[in-house]
């Protein structure tokens, strides 16, 4: 059993740091907890951002319920410094927090390809509501990256009525779903009227309110509002002279400790899978990542360790899709319910004895979701 902790701060305001809070309480913590946001917004729903929110009547798509934790919130302060030995965390307002456990769950921001201010990114709430903003006007819009994040993007805007060019580097969400769903996405979104570009590279240049997309090969793409979504980058710089941080990521235990007293969750942290040790920032890895780190500060070496199943979603081009297991799949898969062209619950083997089941366009509950991904039909 580890020893008492009297002052918890979590630093990070987003789901993993709420989710740390409640499981404190969970586990059976009743001291001070403190929570530190950068953001002044309470804690919201991230996924919601790039759908519900960008289209019209999804003004309150993003809302969570009302925090139960009882924990002091700092919010619109970014913790900016740690002494790990003297157990204090700095904050950008001058003052100090004193810790007897920390749990690290700030994060990570949009990654940018210029430092041009007219290349718009979408991370946070106030990123959302000021692209929304943009699509009332019915811009040509310029959507650089091919991932989930940037194929939402784009599916939004068309939805908003403008027209759509995509930039990406290869197949869109080849990479991240394999060639079989990218296929069925692709052609969805080409049926709606996106407009695709497969490139080797692009860079975003011009000049401030000229914005433009420039190709490997020379071509340029114009628009009126330039999107990137190619990535992010986690927030650690805060933590330097730690000694705590790693090739720019936060590795931690299988039960999230980064060391004693100090447990990190969310997209910064690295943690032990079947693939080795792996920074997996997807909302439900945030989730069960906090989970498990507030158990450990409490409980220590009784609390149980992560066994995390990996689970994504996105809607996008009239089509939602849910997956239980690792992304991405190969081949084609075995229909459990449905067939090709219409919704189904599939399911993809591998020789390890692993699956991956994914419902598209179809109401499958995530516990049956996940049952199917580890049984094979």
């Amino acid at each position: 059993m580890s020893a008492p902790i009297g002052r918890v701060v979590v630093a990070g305001n987003g789901i993993a740091g709420l989710t740390a809070a409640d499981a404190l309480r969970a586990n059976g913590f009743d001291g001070e907890l403190t929570i530190v946001g950068d953001e002044p917004h309470a804690a919201y729903s991230r996924p919601a951002l790039s759908k519900a929110l960008l289209l019209d009547g999804g003004t309150a798509a993003h809302e969570l319920p009302p925090a139960t934790h009882g924990a002091k919130e700092i919010l619109g302060v970014r913790a900016c410094g740690l002494d790990v030995e003297r157990r204090v965390v700095r904050l950008d307002d001058g003052s100090d927090l004193p810790y007897d456990g920390l749990v690290i769950a700030t994060g990570s921001r949009a990654r940018r390809l210029s430092g041009l201010p007219g290349e718009v990114t979408l991370r946070g709430l106030d990123d959302a509501l000021a692209l929304r903003g943009r699509l009332a006007g019915r811009p040509p819009v310029a959507v650089v990256g091919g991932g989930p994040l940037g194929m939402e993007i784009a599916s939004a805007c068309l939805a908003a009525g403008c027209r759509v060019t995509l930039v990406s580097q290869g197949v869109p969400l080849a990479a991240q779903l394999g060639p079989y769903l990218a296929d069925v996405f692709v052609r969805a979104a080409v049926e709606r009227g996106l407009t695709i570009v497969e490139t080797a590279a692009a860079r975003i240049e011009g000049r401030a309110g000229d914005e433009r997309v420039a190709l490997d090969d020379g071509t340029v793409i114009e628009a009126g509002l330039v999107v990137s979504a190619v990535g992010d980058v986690p927030n650690t710089e805060w933590l330097a002279g730690t000694g705590l941080v790693e090739n720019g990521v936060l590795p931690v235990d299988a039960r999230g400790l980064v060391r004693p007293g100090v447990a990190a969750a969310g997209d910064l942290a690295a943690f032990p899978t079947p693939s080795g040790r792996r920074r997996v920032p997807l909302w439900s890895s945030a989730i069960e990542q906090a989970k498990a780190a507030g158990a450990a500060l409490v409980r220590g070496e009784e609390a149980p360790p992560l066994r995390f199943q990996p689970y994504f979603w996105t809607e996008q081009f009239g089509l939602s899709l849910k997956a239980a297991g690792r992304l991405p799949v190969d081949g084609a898969p075995v229909y459990v319910e449905g067939g090709p062209g219409g919704p189904g619950l599939m399911r993809w083997s591998r020789g390890d004895g692993s699956g991956t089941a994914v419902a598209l366009n179809h109401r499958v509950p995530i516990s049956r979701l996940r049952r199917v991904s580890r049984t094979a039909p």
